[in-house]
C-alpha cells in the first residue's frame, strides 16, 4: 500500500478491560488538503479483513461520480487497530518479550478503536469532520465515533445495527472455532512459517456464505461441476477465498477484530438504545442493502427510527453484504444528495 503514515502515540493505551498496550503505533492514508479550518474531513472507516487504502476497496466514491472530491475534501482512512495491515496488532512486537503479541494482544472492543483513533485525529488538529463513513464494522465504528466525538457533523452507516446480534455473534464463533481447530493454531501461539491456514481458509469460506446472497450463488455458479478439480464450481470459489485471505491475513488478528465487533453495543453501559440514539443531533444517512443476510435490512430500519435527524436508504442488490463494495451508483446517488444536504445545512 502506497503513501502510509505512521503515528505512534506518546502514552500508553489503557483497554475498557484494564490492559495496557505500551505507546501503540497506527497507520493511515490520507488524500486531499485540509482547509484552513480544518473541518473539511471526510472519515472513511474500513470492515473487518480492509485496510487503509480506501482509494482500493471504496474505490467507486472517490470517481467522478463518487462523494469525494480531492479538491474540497482532505480523507483520511486509519488501519484500525487489531488489524495486522501495519495499526498496532497480534502481529506486532510487544517491547516486553520483543517477540509478536500474538494471542496475548489484549482484547479490544469498538470503543478502544475509536478511542485509540481520536488521539491521531488530535495530532492532526482536525477540529471538525464534515462525514464519516463506514460499512460492517466500518459503520460500527463510524457509529461509535457519532457518540463519542463531537467532531463528527455528518455520518453515513452502512449494512450494521444498533448492536451485534445473537446471529452475527454466532456466525463469527463458528468461524473462531475453525480456526481454534487447525492443527497449527498452538493455542494462539503458533509459528509464522506454519500459520492455522486452513482454520482461517475455513472461516473465510464460512464468512463468504454470509456476505452474498443464495441467489447470488446460484447465478453465478449453479450446480456447474469443475472437471478439472473434481469439485462444485462454488467449492473452488470458496477454496479459492479462503486460500485468499490466508496469503494476507493473520488468523490472531481475525480473532480479535471478529471480537471487537460482538462487543458492538451502543447502549453498553449507555442505559437504552433509544436514549442513546435519541440525544443524536448530526444528520445521518444509513444504508441497509436489501439481500443482506449477514445484517438484515431490518437493523437498519430500526436504526433510522432510533436516530431522530436520520434518512433511510435501500439499496436493491443480488450480491447481499458485499453489495456496499459493488453497488456504488446506487451507493452514491444516496451519498451525493445526503452529503450536499448536509453541505448546505453545515455552511460548508
Amino acid at each position: 500500500m502506497p503513501d502510509i503514515q505512521h503515528f505512534q502515540l506518546n502514552n500508553d493505551f489503557i483497554t475498557e478491560s484494564g490492559k495496557r498496550i505500551t505507546k501503540p503505533e497506527l497507520v493511515y492514508q490520507t488524500w486531499g488538503e485540509l482547509n484552513a479550518t480544518r473541518n473539511n474531513v471526510i472519515l472513511v472507516c474500513h470492515a473487518l479483513t480492509g485496510n487503509s487504502d480506501a482509494t482500493d476497496w471504496f474505490h467507486g466514491l472517490f470517481d467522478e461520480r463518487g462523494i469525494i472530491d480531492l479538491k474540497q475534501h482532505f480523507v483520511i482512512c486509519i488501519n484500525h487497530p487489531g488489524s495486522c495491515y501495519g495499526s498496532v496488532g497480534p502481529t506486532s512486537v510487544n517491547p516486553e518479550t520483543g517477540n509478536a503479541y500474538q494471542a496475548d494482544f489484549p482484547g479490544l472492543t469498538i470503543r478502544d478503536i475509536v478511542r485509540m483513533e481520536q488521539i491521531l485525529l488530535d495530532e492532526l488538529d482536525i477540529k471538525g469532520i464534515e462525514v464519516i463513513i463506514g460499512g460492517s464494522m466500518g459503520g460500527m465504528i463510524a457509529l461509535e465515533f457519532c457518540v463519542m466525538d463531537s467532531r463528527i457533523k455528518s455520518a453515513c452507516l452502512i449494512a450494521m445495527g444498533k448492536a451485534h446480534s445473537a446471529w452475527a455473534i454466532g456466525i463469527s464463533q463458528a468461524q473462531r472455532i475453525a480456526i481454534k481447530a487447525d492443527k497449527n493454531w498452538n493455542n494462539g501461539f503458533y509459528s509464522e512459517d506454519e500459520p492455522p491456514s486452513e482454520g482461517l481458509a475455513a472461516a473465510r469460506a464460512m464468512a463468504m456464505l454470509t456476505y452474498r446472497s443464495p441467489q447470488n450463488y446460484e447465478q453465478r455458479f449453479e450446480r456447474k461441476w469443475n472437471v478439472q478439480k473434481e469439485v462444485f464450481e462454488v467449492e473452488s470459489y470458496l477454496n479459492y477465498q479462503g486460500e485468499k485471505l490466508t496469503k494476507r491475513f493473520d488468523a490472531n488478528s481475525y480473532l480479535t477484530l471478529t471480537y471487537a465487533m460482538d462487543s458492538h453495543d451502543i447502549a453498553r453501559g449507555r442505559g437504552t438504545a433509544k436514549s442513546v440514539l435519541g440525544r443524536l443531533e448530526v444528520p445521518v444517512l444509513i444504508i441497509g442493502i436489501d439481500s443482506d443476510l449477514l445484517y438484515p435490512i431490518h437493523e437498519q430500519i430500526e436504526l433510522a427510527e432510533l436516530i431522530p435527524n436520520s434518512t433511510f436508504r435501500e439499496i436493491k442488490s443480488k450480491y447481499g453484504h458485499d453489495g456496499f463494495l459493488i453497488e456504488f451508483e446506487q451507493m452514491n446517488r444516496a451519498l451525493v444528495s445526503f452529503v450536499n444536504q448536509s453541505r448546505s445545512k453545515l455552511n460548508f
